[in-house]
């Protein structure tokens, strides 16, 4: 075998380091910014609504505007807006909400919230209802539903003067969520029997976006 010549001029290799190996230890995983959020209601006059204070309280706290409700009744208006960011900037908006509740003419709660679980096994029907007014329309209509578990996620209903008329009417909107294993056309004909039965004109209908 020949014999292996070996250069005395080369400059010897540093052994290779080994992979270094970075262990997370005690370190929290941070929580989505989504799962803070911060529910703010408020009832004052109509003319002193806090709609724009609110929203610019949100922004300049960093957080966002995840979904708002505002809604005039009589001479008062409500206003229900969730905001949802970091855990700091969740807390900022608590303390500018707290201050902004020193105004006597506004009534605030407002309270830390989690996101809403999923609920795609529902699925959203309109329900809309007009017939003259007398007591305990509504009633009726909510404990049909809530007997069969069918939730009502949105709900507003008023009591006018119909403008022919001047018949006392009543009307009623209403977006429920329906369990996707319910017999859809089962469950319209008995709604449309009770409505039948409190000779009121009513509808059913998947709603459409």
């Amino acid at each position: 075998m020949a014999p292996v010549k070996l250069n005395p001029t080369a400059t010897p290799r540093a052994p290779r380091a080994a992979p270094r190996v970075v262990k997370a230890l005690n370190r929290s995983v941070a929580r989505n910014a989504a799962d803070n959020q911060l529910l703010v209601s408020t009832l004052s006059p109509a003319h002193r609504a806090p709609i724009l204070a609110l929203a610019k309280r949100i922004a300049d706290a960093g957080c966002n505007l995840a979904d708002a409700r505002v809604s005039t009744i009589g001479n008062d208006t409500s206003v229900m807006l969730l905001a949802s960011g970091s855990w700091d900037a969740v807390a900022k908006l608590e303390t500018a909400v707290g201050k902004l509740a020193r105004d006597e003419e506004l009534q605030i709660v407002h309270y830390r919230t989690t996101p809403r679980e999923p609920t795609a096994h529902l699925l959203p029907y309109l329900v809309e209802v007009i017939a003259a007014d007398r007591p305990g329309i509504l009633v009726k209509i909510i404990e049909f539903f809530s007997r069969r578990d069918i939730s009502v996620e949105q709900l507003s209903s008023m009591r006018y003067q119909a403008m022919q008329t001047g018949a006392e009417m009543f009307q009623a909107q209403i977006t429920i969520g329906i369990p996707s294993e319910t017999h859809i056309a089962a469950l319209r004909d008995d709604f449309l029997e009770l409505c039948d039965g409190l000779n009121l004109d009513a509808i059913m209908d998947p709603v459409k976006f």
